[in-house]
């Protein structure tokens, strides 16, 4: 994605399809811009608009009514740049890219050329669909523009989860971990939380902005790096296999507080507002098992091993606590960031859990096949928790609905042996 945006009230930014790979901003200025790029891992780069249209006619028409008093810093005798080509779904040649550079001649640069290192960069935008299979001969749209900044993507390679150092079967890809401390507005100093740590990439991403981190979870050997790898042609995890390991790696282990085996459904904190985020990934019991600690019978005596009793943990039950949890944690204006799954053909904004003391704030998509997807889910805390708020979901009448996640595993693999079925093939699915 490239975000093109007009600082200058006379120029109109363009209207985008919601398949362009370019969106137009009104209203920011550039240091606006700026924070937004050195944030974003969705977006590519951003362009200040100076000119935009359908034909290369309209494109000359759009950039002589743009004042020139706004191109005179850039364009001053004594200065340097240089033009760039940038197309979407298709790729010109060379000696294309050089017409289409010479045939923006009109422009008033007084400047002399610099590829190597230019003061100032330019862009000619060309959209040409999202169709790979029909790519027209002519863009369906144009953009002209002074280029503000790239987006974050290198810290994706970067963080690559197939470099990291320890990594288990649910770790979480590089650029949803940022977009995710992007959603929860992590910042410098702030205290992370992960509930359900894993092997600690919502860490790692939150500890590369700044922010201290910290987690728990159930399972003993994930927290120690203990026990069989997750990496082909490895049998056991070595020494240093931990959450702490990770963030050496990426040089921010200073940000690093502590993880811990614990329950997630019995908080072992004290009551306080404690935490700036939450940040986590619930299991939803396929590639990792949904369980806390307990038993349907009393135990009264203590056990030896470190190994606890479980009993089933229902996605609903997951949500609940979860929500009561930030709604007890977070400090004002903090943010509850998780992923929640949904089984798509029974899908409604109903099902989404919610808590009197958080308020929605987005509510996105990513699809995992033709009957699931999960939602990212953002709250923010607007007021500290009541008597009653904890128990407020009993009444709620949304309730009943969002009870049909407990039944997100078996629909998944439902969904999965009729895929199979049809094409006419035997899986044996082990949960």
């Amino acid at each position: 994605m490239c975000i093109v945006y007009s600082s200058n009230p006379h120029t109109h930014s363009a209207s985008v399809s919601l398949q362009s790979p370019f969106v137009c901003l009104d209203g920011l200025s550039e240091e606006d811009v700026r924070w937004v790029m050195a944030r974003s891992v969705c977006a590519k780069s951003a362009f200040e608009l100076w000119g935009h249209g359908r034909t290369c006619a309209e494109l000359q028409t759009s950039l002589s009514s743009y004042p020139s008093e706004n191109m005179g810093p850039f364009m001053h005798k004594g200065s340097t740049y240089k033009i760039n080509v940038y197309t979407f779904n298709k790729t010109l040649l060379f000696a294309d890219r050089i017409k289409k550079i010479d045939a923006l001649e009109f422009l008033p640069f007084e400047g002399s050329v610099s590829l190597k290192s230019p003061e100032h960069i330019f862009c000619l935008l060309e959209d040409y669909g999202t169709d790979p299979n029909n790519i027209p001969e002519h863009p369906d749209y144009m953009y002209f523009g002074r280029w503000i900044a790239d987006g974050q993507r290198e810290l994706i390679r970067s963080h690559s989860v197939k470099n990291r150092h320890f990594i288990g079967n649910t770790s979480m890809d590089a650029g949803l971990s940022f977009i995710m401390a992007n959603h929860a507005k992590v910042h410098e100093n702030h205290l992370v939380f992960d509930p359900f740590v894993g092997t600690g990439s919502l860490l790692v991403a939150c500890s590369h902005f700044g922010a201290y981190v910290c987690g728990t979870d159930i399972d003993y050997n994930t927290i120690h790096g203990k026990g069989r790898s997750s990496r082909k042609n490895h049998m056991w995890r070595g020494p240093d296999e931990n959450i702490r390991a990770n963030l050496r790696q990426y040089g921010t282990e200073r940000m690093y507080v502590d993880v811990m085996v614990s329950d997630a459904s019995k908080s072992v904190w004290r009551k306080a507002a404690l935490f700036d985020a939450i940040i986590t990934d619930p299991p939803y019991g396929i590639r990792e098992s949904t369980r806390r600690t307990g038993s349907h019978k009393d135990i009264t005596k203590p056990l030896d091993s470190h190994v606890p009793v479980s009993q089933a943990y229902h996605l609903s039950d997951i949500f609940t606590d979860l929500l009561n949890f930030s709604a007890e944690h977070l400090v004002i204006g903090g943010r509850l960031v998780y992923w929640l799954p949904v089984y798509r053909p029974e899908y409604c904004d109903e099902v989404v859990p919610l808590h009197p003391c958080l308020r929605l704030i987005s509510n996105c998509e990513q699809t995992l096949s033709s009957h699931t997807s999960r939602r990212l889910i953002t709250m923010e805390k607007i007021k500290d928790p009541e008597e009653l708020d904890s128990l407020a979901h009993l009444s709620d009448p949304r309730f009943s609905p969002y009870q049909g996640h407990n039944a997100f595993r078996q629909k998944y693999f439902s969904g999965l042996n009729k895929k199979s079925k049809r094409k006419g093939t035997e899986v044996t699915v082990r949960g």
